[in-house]
C-alpha cells in the first residue's frame, strides 16, 4: 500500500488544506504526518495520523539565533530522511511553512518525488526557495504562476474540509431570531488588533438588530468588554462551518484557508489585511477575492476612525430595512464568493498524488 508524508505544520492555514487532503486519499494509503512540537499539530492530529515532530523555523533574527535554526533545519533533514527511508514512504505532500523546508530536502535526497501546495496568491519564501526543486507547486490562486515561472505550476485552488461542503443547523449557543448573523474571525490564532477595531461597532451593530458572533482568539484582554443577549464572545469554534453557512457577512483576515472556507460557503466578507503578514501576501489575497466581487478590503486601523462602521452601514443597509433585495450588496458579494470558490481542489491534489506515488 502506497505511504505519504504529509508536512504541515503551524497555522490553520497550513493544517485545514492539508487535513481536507488526507481525507480524500484511498484508506488503502498509510499516511504519516511531519508538524513541529508545541502547535496545533499535536491537538489535531494523534488520534488520526501517526504524527512525527521536528523543530522548524525561519533564520530571522541575530547571528546565533540563525546558526541555531540552521542546526536545527539540518537535524530536522536528517530525521525526516531517515524517516522517509525507514517507513517506505512514496511521496511526500506540503502545504509550505518552515516544515516544509526539511520535507522537500529529504524527500529529494531520497529520490521521491514532492507536491507543494501554495495557498496564497504572493508565494512564500520557502515556495519561491524551493518550489523549483519540487515535480509539482499546486496553486491556491491562478495569479500566483507568474511569480513562479522557474516551478511546474498547477491551479488546483485550495482545499477545503468536507464540514464546509454540507448543509448544517446553527449550533444552539447562536443568538437566536431573525436579524443578520455577523461573524467576527481572526483565524485559528486570533487577532487582536482586528478585535480592537471591530469592538467599537458591536454595540451600534446590536441596536440595529444584529445577532454577533465575535471569534476572538486566546490572548485578547477585552473578550469581555461587552455583554448583550444577541452577543457571543469565544476565544474559539468548532462549529466555523455551520457559522460560515449561515451568516449574512463575515469580517475576518485574508488567510487564504479562510477565503477559500468563504467561497465555498459562499459568505459575504469585509476582509482587514493582517498588516505584518510576509510580504503582505493577505493583501494580494484580499485583492484577488475584491476583484471578483467577493469581499470589501478594510484596512486595520484605530478604533477612533470610521472605516469599517462606514463599510459595514452601506453593506447592511438594504438587508435591515428590509428594502429591495435586488438591490442588496451583500447578494452580489455572495455571487462574487460563488466565482472564487474552487470546489474539488483536495480531490485534484489527491488525484496528483496518486499520479506521482
Amino acid at each position: 500500500m502506497p505511504g505519504i508524508l504529509i508536512a504541515a505544520s503551524g497555522t490553520g492555514g497550513h493544517l485545514f488544506p492539508a487535513l481536507a487532503v488526507a481525507e480524500v486519499l484511498p484508506k488503502s494509503w498509510e499516511v504519516s504526518w511531519l508538524g513541529v512540537p508545541d502547535r496545533l499539530d499535536t491537538q489535531l492530529l494523534p488520534t488520526r495520523y501517526r504524527l512525527i515532530t521536528v523543530k522548524a523555523g525561519g533564520l530571522q533574527g541575530s547571528f546565533l539565533r540563525k546558526i541555531s535554526r540552521l542546526v536545527e533545519f539540518l537535524i530536522a533533514t536528517i530525521r525526516v530522511r531517515n524517516y522517509l527511508l525507514k517507513e517506505e514512504i512514496d511521496v511526500v505532500f506540503s502545504t509550505g511553512g518552515y516544515i516544509a523546508a526539511p520535507a522537500i530536502i529529504a524527500a529529494k535526497w531520497c529520490g521521491l518525488p514532492v507536491i507543494l501546495h501554495e495557498s496564497n496568491a504572493l508565494p512564500g519564501r520557502v515556495t519561491r526557495f524551493l518550489g523549483r526543486f519540487c515535480n509539482l507547486v499546486a496553486l491556491g490562486f491562478p495569479l500566483t504562476a507568474k511569480e513562479l515561472l522557474a516551478c511546474k505550476t498547477i491551479f488546483t485552488g485550495t482545499p477545503v474540509r468536507e464540514s464546509f461542503f454540507l448543509q448544517q443547523s446553527l449550533p444552539n449557543w447562536v443568538p437566536s431570531g431573525c436579524g443578520p448573523l455577523i461573524v467576527v474571525m481572526g483565524g485559528s490564532q486570533g487577532a487582536v488588533g482586528l478585535n480592537q477595531m471591530v469592538r467599537p461597532v458591536l454595540l451600534s451593530l446590536l441596536r440595529d438588530g444584529c445577532r454577533i458572533v465575535h471569534l476572538t482568539g486566546s490572548n485578547d484582554p477585552d473578550s469581555n468588554a461587552i455583554q448583550h443577549p444577541n452577543l457571543v464572545v469565544k476565544p474559539f469554534s468548532d462549529d466555523i462551518s455551520s457559522l460560515l453557512h449561515h451568516a449574512a457577512l463575515v469580517i475576518s483576515r485574508a488567510g487564504a484557508g479562510a477565503l477559500s472556507e468563504l467561497a465555498i460557503c459562499r459568505t459575504p466578507a469585509i476582509l482587514v489585511p493582517y498588516p505584518q503578514a510576509a510580504d503582505h501576501h493577505q493583501e494580494a489575497n484580499a485583492s484577488f477575492a475584491a476583484s471578483l466581487g467577493a469581499a470589501v478590503i478594510v484596512h486595520q486601523h484605530d478604533p477612533a476612525h470610521f472605516a469599517l462602521e462606514n463599510a459595514l452601514n452601506r453593506l447592511l443597509k438594504t438587508r435591515l430595512v428590509q428594502g429591495d433585495s435586488s438591490l442588496d450588496p451583500l447578494i452580489k458579494m455572495q455571487q462574487g464568493m460563488e466565482r472564487l470558490a474552487v470546489r474539488d481542489s483536495e480531490k485534484k491534489i489527491a488525484k496528483l498524488l496518486q499520479k506521482f506515488s
